[in-house]
C-alpha cells in the first residue's frame, strides 16, 4: 500500500521540495517497487569510502588489448564487458559456442564478413553477433570496440509494450548483411572456435563463408546509436530504463543519445540520486559532453555496484539550469546487470582510484 510521510512532492522529480534532494529508492530495475526519499544533504556526500562497494572509473580505452579475445574488464556469470583493438583484416575466422556478442564500434569502421553476407559498419553501429556465427572483422583504420559477450543467452529487442513497434528504433533502422560471392586465394584458412573460454583451431581448404543462400530469422545485424529515438517527457525525468536497447538473461543494454532537455517549471533536467539496489550500473562514455558527471572523458567507464548511491555531480546540477541549456549532448552505451559484477586486473590496471571522491 503506498504511504507518504513528512515533506514530498506532488509528482518524483518535479518541485523537489527547497532544502532537500530527492532519492529514488527502488526495486527490480526501476520496475519494481518504488519510494522517493527527501533528504537534507546529497546522498553522495560521503567523506571517504572503505572496502570495495564504491563507486569506480576506468580509462577504459587505454586497457591493455594483446591476444586474440577481448579484454574483459567487468564480469559475472551472466556476462563480460571489455575492450578490444583490431586492424586491418583478421588473418583468421572466428566463432563464438560460449554466447551472442555485441560489437559497439567506438573508434574505426570497416565490414564485418560473415557465413550470412558482409556487413558494413562505422563509429557509434551496434554489431549483434548471433551465437555460433562465422566471422572476421575487416577494419580499414584502427578500430577500437567495446565488447558485450553473454553467457549462453539470446541478445533480443526489447518489449516496447504501450509505445509501439516503432519506438526506440524502427525495423527498417537494422542493417543486415549483403550476400557476396567469396573467392578461395588461400590454400587454408583457419576458424577459431571460442567454447568455455578456450580456442580451438579448425582449418579447411576452402573458405569457410561458401554460403551460397540463406533463409530465416537468425542472423547478424547492425543498429546505429545516431537511429536511436529516445524515450522523454518535457514535464518529468524518465527513468534510464526507457532507453533498453537490448536485453540479454540478466542484463539489459541501453543507448543514451542527445535530447531536449526537461522544460517544465521546476522538472529536474539531471539524472535523480538512486539506489538501484537490484542491479549493478556500467556506463561507457561515447561521445560528447557528459554533464552529469564531471572530469570523464569519451573512452571512459564507469561502475556504480548496488549498495551505494549514485547520482549527479554538484556542479552538473548547477550546469543544468543554465539558461543556454536546451539539450544534453552525449552518447554512451550502458549495461546493467542483475548479478553483482567483478572487476578484473586489465580494469583495475586502468582504474581513476579517486572517482569515488568526485562528489565533493
Amino acid at each position: 500500500m503506498y504511504q507518504t510521510k513528512g515533506l514530498v512532492t506532488k509528482q518524483a522529480h518535479v518541485d523537489v521540495p527547497a532544502g532537500t534532494y530527492e532519492e529514488q529508492h527502488g526495486r527490480e530495475g526501476f520496475f519494481g517497487p518504488v519510494s522517493h526519499l527527501y533528504h537534507r544533504h546529497p546522498p553522495t556526500g560521503w567523506t571517504r569510502i572503505e572496502g570495495e562497494c564504491r563507486p569506480q572509473a576506468f580509462y577504459a580505452d587505454r586497457a591493455e588489448t594483446a591476444g586474440d579475445l577481448p579484454t574483459a574488464l567487468l564480469e559475472n556469470a551472466d556476462v563480460k564487458l571489455g575492450v578490444a583493438r583490431r586492424r586491418g583484416t583478421t588473418p583468421y575466422f572466428e566463432r563464438n559456442a560460449d554466447g551472442d556478442e555485441l560489437w559497439f564500434a567506438h573508434a574505426g569502421g570497416g565490414v564485418l564478413e560473415t557465413d550470412y553476407g558482409q556487413l558494413r559498419f562505422g563509429v557509434g553501429d551496434y554489431l549483434v553477433i548471433p551465437r555460433g556465427t562465422t566471422y572476421r572483422l575487416a577494419c580499414l583504420d584502427e578500430c577500437f570496440f567495446l565488447v558485450v559477450q553473454s553467457a549462453g543467452t539470446r541478445l533480443r529487442q526489447p518489449d516496447r509494450g504501450l509505445l509501439g513497434q516503432y519506438s526506440l528504433y524502427d525495423a527498417t533502422a537494422i542493417r543486415t548483411p549483403e550476400l557476396l560471392p567469396v573467392a578461395a586465394t588461400e590454400p587454408e584458412y583457419e576458424v577459431r572456435v571460442r567454447r568455455e573460454g578456450k580456442l580451438t583451431r579448425i582449418f579447411y581448404p576452402f573458405h569457410p563463408l561458401d554460403v551460397a543462400g540463406w533463409k530465416g530469422d537468425l542472423y547478424p545485424w547492425a543498429l546505429s546509436i545516431n537511429d536511436f529515438c529516445p524515450v522523454m517527457s518535457h514535464r518529468a525525468h524518465l527513468p534510464p530504463s526507457v532507453h533498453v536497447t537490448l536485453v540479454g538473461e540478466g542484463f539489459v543494454v541501453c543507448s543514451f543519445v542527445p535530447r531536449p532537455l526537461e522544460e517544465a517549471p521546476g522538472a529536474q533536467r539531471v539524472p535523480f540520486f538512486h539506489r538501484n539496489i537490484d542491479y549493478d550500473e556500467v556506463l561507457f562514455y561515447h561521445a560528447g559532453d557528459f554533464f552529469s558527471r564531471d572530469n570523464i572523458a569519451p573512452g571512459m567507464l564507469t561502475l556504480h555496484p548496488r549498495g551505494v548511491h549514485h547520482g549527479p555531480h554538484p556542479k552538473a546540477i548547477e550546469k543544468s539550469w543554465s539558461p543556454g541549456k536546451t539539450h544534453t549532448d552525449e552518447y554512451a552505451v550502458m549495461l546493467d546487470t542483475r548479478r553483482p559484477l567483478q572487476v578484473t586486473e586489465a580494469a583495475r590496471a586502468v582504474e581513476w582510484k579517486e572517482y569515488h571522491l568526485s562528489w565533493r
